[in-house]
């Protein structure tokens, strides 16, 4: 039965559109489009709906194998059980913008040389710009242990819609013991998001008279408790005022789930082991660049899409360009970031268009919305210097009730009708707006 389902999964290959010779080899007639995305996540559907009103729909197609996509952030309050996760999601078909071209395969190849991209199915797609979004893959993998220890309870992770509902889970079983927290040795998406479910179980446990049974522990690979300093100090005193344990260069390199021990790594003194015994374990994973782009001429040393940061056009093949969190942008890899970049991508892809200089510049802007309750968020808004660059004009450090109805009912509904429609770029003139009379 085995043999025979491989061999229908292998006649399910071929699509309806591929010509197979008499090797069984199958390929796709060539296609081409003035513009090609690659991606269908927040920045390939919001560019993907921005060119369509720029080149026309016929012009443009975007690659992305995934039938759901997925509004990423509202999972940490999945991870808590103050959203489903079927709130989280909507089909593919129903995001791409009418008209668009949208070819469900797989980016296999990339080359900027021919000005073509290659999928999984054997299509060849060649294009006259080319736009990069094909996010960050996620490296369970790399954490010994994982990620067979998710089949065992008392762990979970707020960065897979797999194991989301894991999280929420060992929220609910936990009893008394630690509640251990990671951050990984690598750039993370959202990097916000693995203090934030530190705070959420806090709140869970006081709520529930369970918070004097438990240690709540954050161990994070990070010098700081956050990247910029105006928030990590006030978040210091939520800590504080919290009472959870941090422990800063602490790694998470092994899980061990049938003794309900995670291994963390001391960076500053590598053959430091330590052993902590969990009741819940929140993993945080390692996190890297898209391997299509890593094996390609558009990568960078490290492996990110290489582009000039202040206008998001490839440093070497001025027709293709970059988005979100595939990108060597410095800035933090949220949808907030993408909000604000695809306004300025937008702008350089009119100028090269009009055979004009680009004149726009990113400035870094991203956003990350620190839940530290079920109705409270510290709003952090900065730019490429990690200094502030706040929308509203009021001490954002603060936690606040009407910040957290934000991030939990307005946001959502703004990605889904404004962003991932090329209607929203960011708070920019909103808050210029606000700031008048303001220093």
């Amino acid at each position: 039965m085995a043999a025979l389902n491989r061999l229908r999964h292998l006649g399910s290959v071929c699509s309806s559109r591929s010509v197979c010779n008499s090797r069984s080899v199958c390929t796709r007639p060539s296609e081409h489009y003035r513009c090609l995305v690659l991606g269908g996540g927040s920045g390939g559907i919001t560019m993907s709906s921005r060119m369509k009103r720029r080149l026309g729909a016929e012009h443009v197609a975007v690659v992305e194998p995934s039938e759901m996509h997925y509004y990423q952030p509202i999972w940490t309050l999945v991870g808590a059980g103050a959203k489903t996760v079927s709130s989280s999601g909507r089909s593919t078909a129903s995001v791409v913008p009418s008209g668009v071209k949208w070819i469900k395969s797989r980016v296999e190849e990339i080359n900027p040389q021919k000005n073509t991209v290659r999928t999984n199915d054997g299509m060849e797609i060649s294009y006259e710009y080319l736009i990069v979004a094909l996010g960050l893959q996620l490296h369970y993998e790399k954490i010994k242990g994982l990620p067979e220890a998710f089949e065992h309870p008392k762990i979970g992770s707020n960065y897979s819609v797999q194991t989301v509902e894991k999280t929420w889970r060992a929220l609910q079983d936990f009893r008394e013991g630690n509640a251990v927290f990671s951050f990984p040795n690598t750039p993370v998406k959202c990097a916000g998001a693995p203090q934030k479910i530190a705070y959420l179980t806090d709140a869970f446990l006081r709520k529930n008279g369970r918070r004097a049974q438990a240690n709540i522990v954050y161990n994070t690979s990070l010098p700081v408790l956050f990247g910029v300093k105006h928030y990590a100090d006030a978040l210091w005193d939520v800590v504080k005022s919290r009472d959870i344990t941090v422990n800063l260069r602490h790694n998470l390199v092994e899980v061990r789930p049938d003794k309900q021990e995670a291994v963390f790594q001391n960076l500053d003194h590598p053959e430091d082991l330590k052993v902590i015994e969990y009741e819940m374990l929140h993993v945080t994973p390692p996190m890297g660049p898209s391997a299509v782009i890593k094996g390609s001429s558009l990568a960078d040393e490290a492996g990110w899409l290489d582009v000039n940061k202040e206008t998001l056009q490839h440093k070497r093949f001025p027709n293709v360009f970059g988005i979100g969190d595939c990108t060597n942008v410095p800035t933090a890899k949220t949808a907030a970031a993408v909000a604000a970049q695809s306004a300025i991508l937008d702008r350089t892809i009119r100028s090269v268009l009009d055979n004009r200089t680009p004149d726009t510049k990113y400035d870094g802007y991203t956003s990350c919305p620190l839940v530290t309750s079920y109705n409270t968020v510290m709003l952090a808004e900065f730019d490429f210097n990690m200094q502030p660059l706040e929308t509203f004009p009021l001490d954002q450090r603060v936690e606040r009730r009407t910040m957290y109805h934000m991030k939990a009912h307005m946001m959502p509904q703004l990605y889904w009708h404004g962003l991932l429609k090329g209607l929203w770029g960011g708070p920019e003139p909103y808050r210029k707006l606000l700031h008048l009379g303001f220093k």
